[in-house]
């Protein structure tokens, strides 16, 4: 069976058949697939059954693993961490914002992996928004008023004690391992327009919530124009909805897209393995 990449008709994304990711990959595989990543900022794998080694070694592939500091990552590894959520749990359903992965820290991660493990028969679908297509389209006038601008990322709304996850009471029924810390209220910046770093093909940066200022605006201005990019960015023209299968590997550019979780299946386990790449650019990358 030789390698296919289908794309799906939406903004983004492609289905990749013909690779066996439980088998070690040449490195010619492996620059086929970067190229097809950084065309169509999403990549399919449905059928795979991979092991948590097999997950990381894939990963490892794009570059060193990246830094999740919010989420324990499942026992006896450092770098996997499960997305999970019982059939009885009553916490809101995690990541059901959209946003760019730990876009608050200095060099967010490149990439994410996510495997598909327990899938409930129906919801949980993942959205993803392509924002080289949302800056492209977007109004002269709009774009005018974010050029050159740095955005302030955070992740105090989450992750801090007053933060969303912050609720003792409400967290309590969460099955996820999630670290709640005052380093959550540490602040980053990054250009709201920037180039991406392999490709050189401008795009937004984040959203509204984990970016929680603009550096040089009054704070009620800059959640005006924020909001306003919101309401552009995330027009459903610039979107592809993923449908979820078990043993599927869904592996997304965090430059190139923002994404969110879905409900939609209460009363259903679900549990999927996660990864991240680094967003340090190595000899290997």
């Amino acid at each position: 069976m030789s390698l296919t990449i289908q794309p799906t008709g939406a903004a983004c994304g492609a289905t990749v058949t013909g690779l066996d990711l439980a088998a070690p990959l040449d490195q010619s595989l492996v620059r086929q697939l970067r190229e097809a990543w950084l065309q169509h900022h999403v990549l399919i794998f449905p059928d795979q059954q991979l092991t948590d080694d097999d997950l990381e070694r894939y990963t490892q592939y794009f570059g060193d693993f990246g830094e999740d500091p919010f989420i324990a990552p499942i026992a006896g590894r450092k770098h996997v961490i499960a997305v999970s959520r019982r059939a009885d749990e009553k916490a809101p359903i995690f990541a059901e914002v959209w946003h760019s992965d730990w876009s608050f820290q200095q060099t967010p991660p490149a990439g994410t992996c996510l495997y598909g493990i327990t899938i409930p028969p129906h919801g949980g679908d993942t959205g993803f928004i392509n924002q080289h297509l949302a800056l492209a389209r977007m109004p002269a006038a709009l774009r005018q008023k974010i050029e050159g601008r740095q955005a302030v990322h955070s992740a105090r709304s989450g992750y801090s004690p007053a933060g969303l996850f912050g609720n003792k009471e409400q967290e309590a029924d969460r099955s996820m391992d999630i670290i709640v810390s005052e380093d959550a209220m540490a602040t980053q910046t990054h250009p709201l327009v920037r180039r991406h770093p392999e490709t050189g093909e401008e795009g937004l940066f984040g959203c509204i919530g984990y970016i929680i200022g603009i550096e040089g605006m009054p704070d009620d201005e800059a959640r005006d124009l924020l909001m306003e990019v919101y309401q552009w960015q995330t027009r459903p023209e610039f979107q592809y909805q993923h449908q979820w299968s078990e043993q599927m590997l869904v592996m997304w550019d965090n430059r190139s897209v923002l994404h969110t979780a879905t409900g939609g299946y209460e009363g259903y386990d679900r549990l999927l393995h996660r990864t991240t790449v680094s967003g340090r650019l190595t000899s290997a990358n």
